[in-house]
């Protein structure tokens, strides 16, 4: 039976946090390992982390922020509709009708839900390596992460589904599981 999102039961932003912190031990998880490994690898990661900033935010992105990145969009477009924290929490992504939002919404979603994340590491790369950008540039950039930040920690508290931003581009919300 397809709903619209008025009968869905709007997640509280406590639950969703909560959901969050048991993915971060995922995460954790997945960071520790990353290290232990790349000790094995130091002498092939070094230079990777020091020739200039786009090196840096490539390996980066390829190690750390793409296999989260994933984690949530596969996760949360899959069958399940929802990480290990969400089903933890008993929680689902939906669309607005409550269906699932498949595997492109999902990839939409985690993308822009991802976004500050990885203009912050562009912007720390840029000033850990220095390059041509003015400082006004930098700021400028970390007021935009600062900003999206703030935007995304806000939204959910300003409107009845408690939907955030990247659930607003993605036509996604967050719903029990059994409503």
């Amino acid at each position: 039976m397809v709903r619209s999102h008025e009968h869905l039961k709007s997640v509280s932003v406590s639950t969703r946090l909560y959901a969050f912190l048991w993915d971060y031990i995922i995460i954790l998880g997945y960071l520790f390992l990353l290290t232990g490994v790349s000790f094995l690898f130091n002498p092939l990661l070094i230079p990777l982390f020091t020739a200039s900033p786009l090196s840096a935010e490539v390996t980066g992105f390829v190690l750390i922020t793409l296999p989260v990145f994933l984690y949530f969009a596969i996760s949360e477009g899959s069958k399940s509709q929802a990480t290990w924290g969400k089903r933890k929490m008993g929680i689902l992504v939906a669309d607005m009708r409550g269906q699932p939002i498949g595997l492109g919404n999902s990839l939409l979603r985690s993308a822009v839900k991802f976004f500050p994340w990885e203009l912050a590491h562009f912007t720390i790369w840029h000033i850990v390596i220095p390059t041509g950008y003015s400082d006004t540039v930098i700021y400028s950039l970390f007021s935009i992460v600062y900003g999206l930040g703030f935007i995304y920690l806000i939204s959910p508290l300003m409107n009845k589904n408690r939907r955030t931003l990247y659930d607003f581009i993605a036509g996604s919300v967050i719903r029990y599981k059994d409503s």
